[in-house]
């Protein structure tokens, strides 16, 4: 089974489930059994978004954990600017305390319960006050409708300003060897303030699998044809980090996704990965890292090999990296 994990009193698996792309009718049966099979295998933290559709994910989600709705802790998201009510997406953020209120209402009908275990503000919003953001999520949890408060993708000045109002549990950031931005200021406020880390994409969006290279296509909805740091140029120039997990893996009988999830593990007793996937070998693999007993050799030679590779690209079109730090 998973190991468990605390992120600020917040009892969870090691792993949790991404469950971010999960919603067309095609493949939702698929995908309820996809995320019953994670909670058989000791997952119990499972992260979702009213922006995941909009509103189909948390649907196939609250579908999907009902039956074990008691057992697990379900993690979802408010903060852009959608319809609460038509799940039309206007663009851009809004966390004005009337769409939060409204958004809240319409997460617990569609994730079939009675409260939210962790609600995130998905991304900073400049034109509200966070005091103002926090405010509305303490009178949720006051209410009992949510249970905790995470933030996503905020800077320092924002999570100190939200954690003065209601205490923040998770921050939710993307997180792995090839994107380690957080490292600088926002881990040691963490530790500072004593809030856990979720990182989100912490397998690089599939490329720190080692199951992409510089020949993959993507399908024509793929977001990754639209992120720079997926070029065929840039995938060309960053495999020689996957070659270096490899070689490691090797070595202690690892996939470089295990040495992935592993190392980050490894930074803090108060970090717990989401990796995602729709396949069940797949999960089990990335279960595999999360019993990986990486050593501190293991670890330095990661550090080495990673630091010895300059990633190139982008990790969000340039559009969308307006929204990060705030």
């Amino acid at each position: 089974m998973v190991p468990r994990r605390k992120l600020d009193s917040l009892d969870v698996s090691a792993l949790g489930l991404g469950c971010m792309g999960y919603g067309d009718a095609q493949a939702d049966r698929g995908l309820v059994a996809l995320i019953r099979a994670a909670f058989d295998r000791g997952v119990t933290f499972f992260d979702t978004a009213e922006a995941y559709g909009p509103f189909r994910n948390e649907e196939l989600v609250g579908e999907a954990l009902e039956p074990m709705r008691d057992r697990v802790v379900i993690a979802t998201k408010f903060g852009w600017d959608i319809d609460p009510d038509s799940g039309v997406h206007h663009g851009g953020v809004n966390s004005k305390p009337a769409q939060i209120r409204r958004a809240v209402e319409g997460m617990l009908k569609r994730l079939r319960t009675d409260r939210i275990d962790l609600l995130y503000q998905h991304r900073v919003d400049p034109d509200v006050p966070m005091e103002d953001v926090a405010g509305v999520v303490k009178e949720l949890v006051a209410q009992g409708k949510v249970l905790h408060f995470g933030m996503s993708e905020a800077g320092v000045e924002s999570i100190r300003r939200a954690h003065a109002v209601q205490p923040v549990t998770a921050l939710q950031s993307e997180y792995s060897l090839w994107t380690r931005d957080p490292e600088r200021e926002i881990l040691p406020l963490l530790e500072e303030l004593g809030i856990g880390f979720v990182p989100f994409s912490p397998l690089g969006r599939g490329f720190l699998t080692g199951k992409i290279d510089p020949a993959t296509t993507f399908d024509k909805s793929d977001f990754r044809n639209s992120v720079p740091r997926f070029t065929s140029e840039a995938r060309r120039a960053n495999q020689a980090l996957i070659d270096k997990l490899a070689e490691i893996g090797a070595r202690t009988g690892a996939t470089p996704a295990q040495i992935a999830l592993a190392w980050l593990l490894a930074q803090k007793p108060w970090i717990v990965p989401i990796p995602g996937t729709r396949r069940v070998e797949r999960l089990e693999e990335n279960l595999g890292g999360a019993s990986l007993d990486l050593s501190a050799a293991d670890l330095a030679d990661i550090d080495a090999a990673a630091a010895s590779v300059q990633i190139e690209g982008e990790r969000y079109p340039a559009d969308f990296m307006k929204f990060s730090g705030r």
